[in-house]
């Protein structure tokens, strides 16, 4: 009877839960022991997604606790977690009940300890050197004088103070500051958008171009300039086509910008004295340079004086290379009149001995001979025109014969007959068939098929032939 009323399986009596109500339970309790909490360790695996969201893991020796960080707190980390760094993440702990596990939302990440950084810093150093990013050849010169300046950092430190007054001192310069944050997490995104917005500018627009960008920030703890460490500073510096001087810290300091920059100043003020020379000397070297070339211009043209005096002395003087020709002169005048009377004299006879020879006589005497060699060509020629025109008119006579024997009546003469049906000529019975009327010549003359004599027709005369002018 006892064992009809006692239940024979312990706890039989318990509630009983749905997974879901026991994945809720086990959430809040974790969530509620634990609130916000601090955990260090070494990061492991890191996947960023598409969609933003960063997933990783936080280890120690023995175990490994899985974290999350979303996209909305991913973008305001300080620190991007990377494989291998150790750190401090802050965050909630929670439940994720659809696969019974439990992990981290982390939306803060700390590197734990100055020599965690320094891991991390070399790290990236030769990461960015293995991709030639610190080569010396990629590194630009920087402008002698440049028009505009552009300085990227706090608006409100002294550093901007002393960079101003510093570039007043030497040679004042257009300044275009853009301020930005030097230090926190808001300080690499900043300064990185700074860099590319100053290159972006467009040459000639409302706001001039920079030809030289100042990076600075005064001295800090290697944390506070952490964020002239990031990879994003280090690129956005590297990619910049304007020339950059990066003036971050104090002497003994050395952040990654440095490495890509195309000139590294120990302090912001002697990032303004590396960027324009110090007005007064420039003037001074000028000053130089124009007593110089004034020195220069004055000692050469005394040198080509004392020259052309030395070369003038071992030339003769004017007066003696005028006198020798003139002296020719006069003699070339003295006998012109004596050649000219000669030339005419000679000339004078020649004409005597040629007029010598144009008698009347000799000139009848030569048209007579010229007349009687005219008329021997023109009998020649009348001769030979009229053998032509005889031997012409004898081919003529046989090409006219010719015709006659070949044309057609002769062949008439021969017995033969023309058959037309109107114009045209009749050769054939079935053309003859189909014709109403005939007409047949003979060669005595023509006859219609009604037995008609046609009357021939006489030729009419041909035009008469041009005479001959032979």
């Amino acid at each position: 009877m006892n064992d009809l009323i006692d239940d024979p399986t312990p706890g039989g009596n318990a509630p009983e839960f749905s997974v879901s109500e026991i994945s809720g339970a086990v959430k809040r309790t974790i969530e509620g022991a634990f609130g916000r909490i601090r955990v260090r360790g070494e990061v492991g695996r890191v996947f960023k997604a598409r969609s933003g969201h960063l997933y990783y893991d936080i280890k120690d020796d023995n175990n490994v606790l899985a974290c999350t960080t979303w996209k909305g707190q991913a973008a305001r980390l300080s620190v991007v977690p990377e494989e291998g760094m150790e750190v401090i993440v802050t965050g909630k702990l929670t439940a994720f009940g659809a696969q019974s596990k439990y992990n981290m939302n982390v939306d803060e990440v700390e590197v734990a300890g100055e020599g965690a950084l320094m891991a991390m810093l070399e790290k990236r150093k030769k990461a960015l050197a293995a991709e030639g990013l610190f080569a010396p050849e990629r590194k630009q010169a920087l402008p002698f004088l440049p028009e505009v300046i552009g300085v990227v950092t706090s608006p409100s430190g002294a550093v901007i103070r002393d960079i101003l007054h510093r570039l007043r001192d030497r040679f004042p310069r257009k300044v275009l500051i853009w301020p930005v944050a030097v230090q926190g997490k808001e300080c690499a995104p900043q300064v990185a958008n700074a860099i590319n917005g100053f290159n972006a500018f467009t040459p000639g627009g409302a706001l001039p171009r920079p030809d030289l960008i100042i990076v600075a920030r005064g001295g800090g703890s290697i944390e506070d300039l952490w964020g002239f460490n990031e990879e994003i500073v280090a690129r956005a510096a590297a990619a910049s086509s304007i020339p950059l001087i990066s003036a971050v810290g104090h002497e003994t300091d050395t952040t990654l910008i440095d490495f890509v920059s195309d000139k590294r100043a120990p302090t912001p003020t002697a990032a303004a004295e590396l960027a324009v020379p110090v007005r007064m000397e420039l003037m001074g070297w000028m000053e130089d340079q124009n007593a110089r070339l004034f020195r220069a211009a004055k000692d050469g043209i005394a040198r080509r004086d004392q020259r052309l005096a030395d070369v003038a002395r071992a030339l003769p003087r004017p007066a003696q290379l005028v006198d020798q020709q003139r002296q020719r002169l006069d003699q070339w005048e003295a006998r012109l009149a004596p050649a000219l009377r000669s030339v005419a004299s000679r000339k004078e006879v020649q004409l005597a001995q040629r007029a010598a020879h144009l008698r009347p006589q000799v000139l009848q005497q030569m048209v007579g001979v010229k007349r009687e060699r005219l008329n021997n060509v023109l009998q020649r020629f009348e001769s030979a025109s009229k053998s032509q025109v005889a031997r012409l008119r004898d081919r003529l006579d046989g090409l006219e014969r010719m015709r006659q024997t070949l044309g057609y009546t002769e062949t008439l003469k021969r017995g033969y007959a023309v058959v037309r049906a109107g114009d045209q000529v009749v050769t054939t019975k079935a053309q003859a068939a189909k014709a109403g009327a005939l007409e047949i010549e003979f060669a005595d003359g023509k006859l219609s098929t009604g037995g008609k004599p046609v009357k021939r027709k006489t030729p009419k005369p041909a035009p008469p032939e041009q005479g001959s002018l032979l």
